[in-house]
């Protein structure tokens, strides 16, 4: 792989100061002004600023970057991104976002622990060039699985980052039938989707790798 040029080493370094700015260990500093910095910093952000042929992540205690190289009909399955905030940008190529919101159930005597109803916030594609999107806790949409239309590149951002001493792991869900067994029936209304989303663990054999970065070097 050739050298990253001095452009390239500017714009993820860039990235990374503005994050070290504007991102705590418990999220975003300011919820709209940080966030805002983050992203504008993070569209600048181009597939050869990055120079990398495989997935790549750098980490601190208050944000985490990374990458994931899709090929085309590859799953991220459905999963979780407790209490953080997620912004994501699609490099090059295509991929379809599918993300859900959790309904309280206030006053229900319904058993939660196994299953849990779920509104669909987010149901659609992100091809490049295109601006970043913004996952947070507080909106809903921290539930989401990535399909690749085509080959494609992602850049995340999570803040803070996973951390299972924190109460932040990565929980994967799968959907159950529209029938619940408590005889309530969630489908379509008003344009909205509603699902029942179960915790399951995946196979054994399942895994979603995560390599050592391996594109400019960041001044910690």
């Amino acid at each position: 792989m050739p050298p990253a040029s001095t452009d390239a080493n500017n714009a993820i370094q860039k990235l990374y100061d503005v994050c070290r700015a504007s991102l705590s260990e418990k999220g975003p500093l300011s919820p709209r002004d940080s966030l805002d910095n983050v992203r504008a910093a993070l569209d600048m952000v181009t597939p050869s600023d990055v120079g990398l042929e495989r997935e790549a992540g750098a980490e601190c205690a208050s944000f985490s970057i990374g990458m994931f190289c899709m090929p085309a009909s590859s799953i991220i399955p459905l999963h979780n991104h407790p209490g953080m905030t997620v912004l994501s940008k699609v490099l090059y190529g295509a991929a379809h976002v599918r993300s859900y919101r959790w309904i309280e159930s206030a006053g229900s005597s319904i058993n939660l622990s196994k299953a849990r109803p779920a509104k669909v916030v987010r149901d659609g594609e992100m091809s490049a060039p295109c601006g970043a999107m913004v996952l947070r806790p507080e909106e809903g949409g921290d539930v989401h699985a990535l399909r690749a239309i085509t080959p494609c590149a992602i850049l995340h951002i999570l803040t803070p980052p996973y951390s299972s001493q924190d109460g932040r792991h990565c929980s994967y869900f799968r959907r159950r039938p529209r029938s619940h067994p408590s005889g309530v029936l969630l489908n379509r209304t008003g344009g909205s989707e509603f699902v029942w989303l179960e915790e399951y663990q995946p196979r054994h054999n399942f895994i979603i790798r995560r390599d050592l970065y391996t594109g400019p070097a960041l001044k910690l």
